[in-house]
C-alpha cells in the first residue's frame, strides 16, 4: 500500500511539473479556486506600494524641514552677531559722532547708588 502512495505522489509530481512546463498549471480553474487569495494578494501589494510612496513623502518632507531649520538658525546666528556689534560701546560712540546728535559717551564707570 505504501509503494502505490509514493509512486501516485511521484506520478502527481511528475504530472504538476509537466503542467507547469505546459503552462496549464495557472488555468482559468486555478484562478477561480483561488481568487480570494489572489484578491488579498494584490491588496496587499498595493497598499504596501501606496505605504512606500507615503513614507518616502514624509521623509522628503523632513530632510526639506532640516534644511529650512538649518538656515534659520544660520540666520539667527547673523542677526545676533550684527545686533552684538552695534551694540558695542564704540560703535554707539561712532554713530554719535556720524549722526551729529549731540551726545557724548561718559567717561567715568557707572555707578551704584546707595540708600541709607
Amino acid at each position: 500500500m505504501s509503494e502505490k502512495r509514493s509512486y501516485t505522489a511521484s506520478a502527481t509530481g511528475k504530472k504538476a511539473g509537466k503542467d507547469i512546463i505546459q503552462g496549464r498549471f495557472f488555468s482559468l480553474d486555478f484562478f477561480k479556486r483561488n481568487a480570494v487569495y489572489i484578491i488579498a494578494l494584490v491588496i496587499m501589494a498595493l497598499m504596501y506600494i501606496a505605504n512606500k510612496f507615503v513614507c518616502q513623502s514624509s521623509m522628503e518632507e523632513v530632510m526639506k524641514l532640516k534644511t529650512e531649520l538649518a538656515n534659520a538658525r544660520t540666520d539667527l546666528v547673523n542677526a545676533s552677531a550684527k545686533y552684538n556689534s552695534m551694540i558695542r560701546e564704540s560703535e554707539m560712540t561712532k554713530l554719535m559722532w556720524e549722526k551729529r546728535i549731540g551726545l557724548t559717551a561718559p567717561l567715568d564707570p557707572p555707578y551704584e547708588l546707595k540708600s541709607k
